[in-house]
């Protein structure tokens, strides 16, 4: 997937269809785009909000309603869609000088902003999401959330794959990629329900939030591999071996020399005197650690969520994270309202007789998702008393995490759309059941001996 260092590649293609259409009309399309994006994301994160659901699911959905597989008012190019095919171009036409000699120019410069506008929405994500995290959290919480995250890495990403390969005959790429979107764990979600049923502070509570943390790390480095394989077209052992050293020298050596630049960071910041320096000093620094990232065969966002790490043990962590919110507002629902709107749902249709081997990959990736979770309580050795099965199902939401893997396979060409759009659909059902689950699983269960007096509870 081409991430940070195409954007500007794509905007200069971009700038030469503009040539051919009208800007006026290019720009015209792209604010329409954006209404249509920013009210599907806050209708559908709102009726999720008070639904008790993350307000992703929302963002997702509403992706759905807009895009291909409902309303047809946010469609892309990439996908094989023409100006035809979007009713927002059709809006257009009625109300502005579009004719049909430029329609499809604009259509297709339209397509590609906003395209590129959502792949910066996920490099900020992950950004944020390394900066709520927490390096001495992990450390603490130790052995048995090292042994969850890495059972719930390895379990469901065998069987996804081998499944998919074996009993689908997947091509071996997608099949990889659709093993490596069941790896996520949506720390989120699970952090809301452990807080509102009072065990966020018990034993069991604290080793789901270092396992969540930790499988991020594992996944986005999966993702960056995964990536690459995509890229090379084949799969040999040497070259996975090499990308896994490569991801993980990347990912530590950013955080060892972060911590000897943070402090020279934080000085700059303090010495200028201009609105924004904090957040734009930072942006900076992520975005140069982006670019190495995808220059070296890697993933952009791996650069981004290294960034965050390194910025969030410096002192400006608070104020940061503070001031990303509203930059985060704006570009992360892109991606994932994008990411539902090139969800095409008919593909799942039981009536058409070739989607039903679509439905099979859905109904099997939701189980491999859920049994690849659960087991991971029970791989956790020892006497002490802990309530085991609530350790598995806190780690079955996929959440966010699963999107990008989601988003990031339908742009790099990985995915077909019936993988892509059941790896959706076990996103969505598992972060539906993780929390009446996790509620049941505790209800009845004695509180546990805490890891900590005062746990912090993740925000994101």
């Amino acid at each position: 997937m081409s991430l940070l260092l195409s954007i500007p590649f794509q905007l200069i293609a971009v700038a030469a269809e503009v040539e051919a259409a009208d800007s006026s009309l290019v720009l015209a399309s792209i604010l329409l785009s954006l209404v249509v994006i920013y009210l599907a994301s806050k209708l559908g994160g709102e009726i999720c909000t008070r639904l008790n659901l993350p307000p992703v699911l929302g963002e997702l959905v509403g992706g759905v309603v807009v895009g291909t597989s409902v309303l047809n008012l946010l469609v892309f190019s990439s996908s094989g869609a023409t100006a035809e095919d979007s009713l927002l171009m059709k809006f257009l036409d009625l109300t502005s000088s579009l004719t049909p000699e430029t329609a499809g120019a604009v259509f297709s410069s339209q397509s590609e902003v906003i395209s590129s506008l959502s792949e910066l929405g996920v490099v900020i994500l992950l950004f944020e999401i390394g900066l709520e995290s927490d390096l001495k959290e992990l450390i603490r919480v130790g052995p048995k959330a090292a042994i969850v995250a890495v059972v719930g890495v390895v379990t469901p990403f065998a069987f996804g794959t081998l499944g998919l390969v074996y009993l689908f005959h997947v091509p071996v790429i997608p099949s990889v990629f659709a093993g490596a979107a069941l790896t996520a764990t949506s720390i989120g979600i699970t952090a809301k329900v452990l807080a509102e049923i009072g065990r966020l502070s018990s034993s069991e509570g604290q080793i789901i939030i270092g396992a969540a943390v930790l499988d991020d790390v594992l996944g986005i480095i999966v993702l960056a591999v995964v990536s690459s394989l995509v890229k090379t077209g084949e799969i040999q052992i040497t070259n996975v071996i090499f990308l896994v050293i490569s991801a993980a020298v990347f990912l530590i050596g950013a955080i060892v020399l972060g911590r000897f630049l943070g402090p020279f960071l934080v000085k700059l910041m303090d010495n200028m005197q201009t609105r924004g320096k904090v957040l734009l000093v930072s942006l900076v620094f992520a975005f140069i650690l982006s670019y190495i990232a995808q220059v070296i065969q890697l993933e952009a966002i791996l650069g981004s969520f290294a960034a965050g790490l390194v910025l969030a043990e410096t002192t400006k962590q608070s104020e940061l994270e503070e001031q990303i919110l509203p930059v985060a507002d704006l570009f992360v629902p892109l991606f994932f309202v994008c990411v539902g709107a090139q969800t095409d749902l008919g593909v799942l249709n039981p009536a058409i007789p070739e989607n039903r081997a679509g439905l099979a990959i859905a109904a099997f990736l939701i189980v491999v998702a859920i049994f690849g979770k659960v087991v991971t309580g029970f791989a956790i050795f020892g006497k002490e008393q802990l309530n085991r099965l609530a350790i598995g199902v806190g780690m079955i939401p996929r959440g966010e995490v699963g999107l990008v893997f989601a988003g990031v396979g339908a742009a790099s060409g990985a995915l077909d759309a019936s993988t892509q759009t059941a790896i959706i659909m076990m996103v969505i059902i598992t972060t539906f059941l993780a929390p009446p689950l996790l509620r049941v699983v505790f209800e009845k269960d004695q509180p546990s001996v805490t890891l900590a007096e005062n746990p912090q509870e993740p925000s994101s």
